[in-house]
């Protein structure tokens, strides 16, 4: 991980693919394709843009992202095998966080599959590989009896629990941990709520 989180100043330029914040007379040049860096405050003004810094031998260079949640979503794909972080933002400029968990956990390869730049052995890889860390970290009994509280009733005992289990893993597919995950995802549930537009309300809960 790059010893950056974020910088704040103000907007210089934005390109197709990339951006340049000004921070205390420094120009900061990142990369940042427009469908990012569209959604952040325009040229003149003050924004805030998360960060990560790949240092290679001839190379350093930053990429940026508009939310805490983006940046998080890369920081797990670079961890995929075969996936650097050219590939790695170039799926997170054109995947919303939620829908990409969401595609994970449902094992849906031809969803992955029609991100541009990214083919099918490597969307086999990303399912297989993040399906594999939710393994490792398992459901914890702590976790799990968070999620367990919320109440609901017999007949939405079953439903309910499986879109709560879902909701966390998917959490922690975009790299939160397991117990964090839990508790943002209680917080955030309401009665009749789809899986998708819980995994979004949690994570703007985490965000802040």
């Amino acid at each position: 991980m790059g010893i950056y989180s974020y910088i704040k100043g103000t907007v210089i330029d934005k390109g197709d693919d990339k951006l340049v914040i000004d921070n205390n007379g420094i120009g900061y040049e990142i990369i940042c394709p427009y469908s990012i860096s569209g959604s952040l405050e325009p040229i003149g003004e003050q924004t805030k843009v998360w960060i990560y810094q790949s240092v290679r031998e001839d190379d350093i260079t930053l990429y940026g992202f508009s939310t805490p949640q983006m940046k998080e979503m890369f920081l797990s794909l670079i961890e995929v095998s075969g996936i650097g972080p050219k590939v790695a933002h170039s799926i997170c400029s054109q995947v919303e966080p939620d829908r990409f968990a969401m595609a994970v956990i449902g094992g849906d390869v031809s969803f992955l599959t029609s991100v541009k730049g990214l083919g099918k052995k490597g969307a086999e890889r990303i399912v297989l590989e993040l399906k594999d860390k939710l393994k490792k970290a398992g459901l914890s009994a702590s976790a799990s009896s968070k999620t367990s509280k919320i109440p609901v009733s017999p007949s939405q005992d079953h439903e309910q629990g499986g879109l709560l289990s879902d909701a966390v893993e998917a959490l922690v597919v975009l790299g939160y941990k397991e117990a964090v995950a839990a508790e943002a995802v209680s917080n955030s549930y309401e009665d009749g709520i789809s899986l998708q537009d819980l995994i979004r309300k949690s994570l703007k809960s985490l965000a802040r």
